[in-house]
């Protein structure tokens, strides 16, 4: 009787095992199928999307280089994205990671001091413009006022510490493919006779992409260029529609006659995405190349609030 009782005991403990283990199996199998339904439901509201985005670049009156990339996926909508265009203000993005560069090499000290030089004060220097020729400043302390209100004195003044020739090398080493540096901010006269500082959106998504992957010479130094990109005053484009209490926005803004640009990464609570829109127009204003960035950078936001 104890030994009937005892194999009875034993094959009920099997068969609880057994049935345990097929339950565990049946979840991880519903799991699995959820988590599949639900990535295709995003993948073909990531069409829908990618559709969206290039009516929207195609129906405007000029010529729009476009990436919009997801980093968790790394599923990417992108247009003309090896087309040239002038940089206008994007360069002070590579302009400054250079200088990181050449600081980890040892060849620029962040901490370098120099001088403001007449010759470098131009229009569109918000910060450095005012203040008098010979004002001191280190090469860390130009970064932020390059960049957050993309002063035109201090990307001019780190031209000159660095020179054409060293930055474009930078520029190379950095991973650029098709962006170079032939003039300072505002030559116009050097614009006029053709030379021009141009890049892509590719190699704009590649420099934020590596940024955001902290794969820019180290994790620390990838954060550092992101916080400062994190202080942009200038939000009349990708961030302009987007909501101010949940969104954090990374990004630089470039904007001469014809040319208007905003490339970036944008932090939502249900996810990252890099987007770079760049715009070539006839228009007497940037008004409406404003407008179109804004609204690709809202329909690709509400991708994310809705999947």
């Amino acid at each position: 009787m104890k030994t009937k009782l005892k194999l009875l005991l034993i094959w009920l403990i099997a068969l609880s095992v057994v049935i345990f283990t097929s339950y565990q199996a049946y979840c991880r199998y519903q799991d699995i199928a959820l988590k599949k339904m639900l990535l295709e439901k995003r993948k073909a509201a990531w069409s829908d999307l990618e559709i969206k985005l290039k009516q929207r670049a195609l129906s405007f009156k000029g010529t729009v280089g476009l990436v919009v990339k997801d980093l968790d996926t790394g599923w990417q909508i992108d247009l003309n994205q090896g087309r040239l265009m002038p940089s206008a203000s994007l360069v002070k993005i590579p302009i400054m990671l250079a200088f990181f560069y050449a600081d980890r090499e040892g060849k620029v000290s962040l901490k370098k001091e120099l001088y403001l030089k007449n010759n470098d004060k131009v229009a569109g220097s918000k910060v450095l413009g005012n203040l008098p020729t010979g004002s001191r400043f280190t090469v860390e302390e130009l970064f932020n006022p390059m960049i957050t209100q993309s002063d035109n004195a201090a990307a001019n003044a780190l031209i000159s510490l660095m020179g054409f020739d060293k930055l474009n090398d930078y520029f190379k080493r950095i991973g650029l493919k098709n962006t170079n540096l032939a003039r300072k901010m505002m030559d116009f006269s050097r614009r006029k006779s053709g030379v021009e500082n141009y890049t892509t959106a590719a190699d704009c998504a590649y420099l934020f992409d590596q940024l955001y992957a902290g794969n820019f010479l180290s994790e620390d130094v990838s954060r550092r260029c992101l916080e400062i990109l994190g202080g942009q005053k200038i939000n009349d484009r990708i961030p302009r529609k987007l909501p101010k209490a949940s969104v954090f926005v990374a990004h630089k803004t470039g904007l001469e006659r014809h040319i208007c640009h905003d490339v970036g990464i944008v932090f939502t609570p249900k996810g990252d995405f890099l987007i770079c829109v760049l715009v070539k127009h006839g228009d007497k204003t940037a008004r409406n190349a404003k407008k179109l960035i804004a609204n690709i950078a809202l329909l690709t936001y509400n991708y994310y609030c809705n999947n």
